[in-house]
């Protein structure tokens, strides 16, 4: 078993969300689509990175870019990764954002 755990200031995210290059580097299309839509898109972007940063730091640091790292919502709500866009068994993340925070933590079985 391995843990990785992150937490993001809302604000530094806001600022960096500005910046296209960041966006393409660190984020999927899908991911760019999904936080952009809504209503308080830099806590979703700050969870997200958080989210990768995490499952980064639980698989070792093993060469995987945060891009290759995908966080999609199933239809429950439920956050769900992706590994190079194909769901990887084993890997759970609990997310969690406020006006200023978002953390995540991964556990990978």
């Amino acid at each position: 078993m391995k843990i990785g755990v992150d937490i993001v200031e809302v604000g530094r995210l806001k600022k960096l969300a500005k910046n296209r290059r960041f966006l393409a580097k660190v984020y999927t299309p899908e991911e760019i689509a999904y936080c952009r839509a809504r209503k308080n898109c830099a806590q979703h972007f700050a969870v997200r990175f958080a989210a990768k940063e995490a499952v980064w730091k639980a698989l070792g640091k093993n060469g995987t870019a945060l891009k290759d790292i995908g966080v999609v919502n199933m239809p429950g709500g439920k956050p769900q990764i992706l590994i190079r866009g194909r769901r990887r068994k084993g890997i759970d993340v609990s997310l969690s954002h406020t006006e200023n925070y978002a953390v995540a933590v991964a556990l990978i079985l």
